[in-house]
């Protein structure tokens, strides 16, 4: 590797001379780095922990979380904001996704985005990030101007700072502008320098940590039931259902009808089942217990 070369332009000697190996061999090279990449991930988990109970700790107190990112690691982070209203019922403001070069970016890739500093600083204004908000970079390789100069814009503005990086040989200046770094030891990709592979596979295993954690921490989830989930879709008003019946121990009929009654609210539907009472004394009793189901059943 040379000097100032990041980890994530490495070769990768078990996929020399991949050009000449047959399907099934590189098949098993790529089943063989992706472990690896989930290994590293596991590595990372104390840090991981931290980066979360910041999450926490942020919407606990009314703030926002922002991704921000360039090419793969900009579409990892609007996909998983965006997955987290029908998931979590989350309003679309709580969790949201920047990408270099603006949603065109998340179809076709915008040539030089990642390189335009200016870009990166402005975004953090036009999304109105605030002193309570917290932007987590995500830069397989650290280094993303587009990136980097938006932490350091949203550290002036007194927003918490992080960033995922699958480069552990960070710069100082970069470290000096973030609360804490979520170095993922991926190695050299496959084909290298493509961190759509291994990098992006760790990657989106931590952002998935990031909001299903904090959601279930802020009262999104009882047990493992997403009794959050807004039913938008016959697939997900079925799952409501399932879930009411599950938690409320009634019938899938009954289950419907609560469903209807409580606003297509399933957490609410529980309350008036288990508690027995109407609409605005299982909303009351939502409110008074922060949104926490299990605590509102007692």
């Amino acid at each position: 590797m040379q000097k100032g070369i990041p980890l994530t332009e490495g070769i990768n000697p078990a996929s020399k001379d991949l050009d000449v190996k047959a399907i099934a061999e590189i098949i098993e090279i790529m089943n063989n780095e992706d472990r690896r990449a989930v290994e590293a991930v596991f590595q990372a988990r104390e840090q991981i922990e931290k980066a979360i109970a910041a999450v926490v700790e942020t919407f606990n107190n009314g703030g926002r979380l922002f991704y921000i990112g360039a090419g793969t690691s900009g579409r990892l982070g609007v996909l998983d904001a965006s997955e987290c209203p029908p998931t979590f019922s989350a309003p679309p403001e709580m969790v949201q996704g920047i990408i270099a070069g603006g949603d065109a970016a998340l179809r076709k890739a915008v040539e030089g985005a990642e390189d335009d500093e200016e870009a990166g600083r402005q975004a953090i204004y036009a999304s109105g990030v605030s002193k309570g908000d917290m932007v987590i970079g995500i830069s397989a390789s650290g280094l993303a101007a587009f990136v980097i100069s938006a932490l350091e814009e949203a550290m002036m503005i007194g927003a918490r700072t992080w960033l995922i990086t699958c480069n552990k040989k960070i710069e100082p200046f970069v470290e000096s502008m973030v609360d804490g770094i979520l170095a993922i030891d991926t190695g050299a990709e496959v084909i290298a320098g493509s961190t759509r592979l291994k990098a992006g596979t760790a990657t989106k295993l931590v952002l998935n940590m990031i909001t299903t954690i904090s959601m279930v921490k802020t009262g999104k989830v009882y047990g493992n039931l997403m009794v959050d989930v807004n039913p938008t879709n016959k697939k997900l008003k079925e799952r409501a259902m399932r879930i009411i019946s599950e938690v409320a121990q009634c019938g899938m009929d009954e289950a419907g009808e609560l469903l209807v009654t409580s606003g297509n609210i399933p957490k609410m539907a529980i309350v008036m089942k288990i508690k027995g009472v109407e609409r605005v004394a299982a909303e009351r009793l939502l409110a008074e217990h922060k949104g926490i189901l299990r605590e509102a059943i007692k």
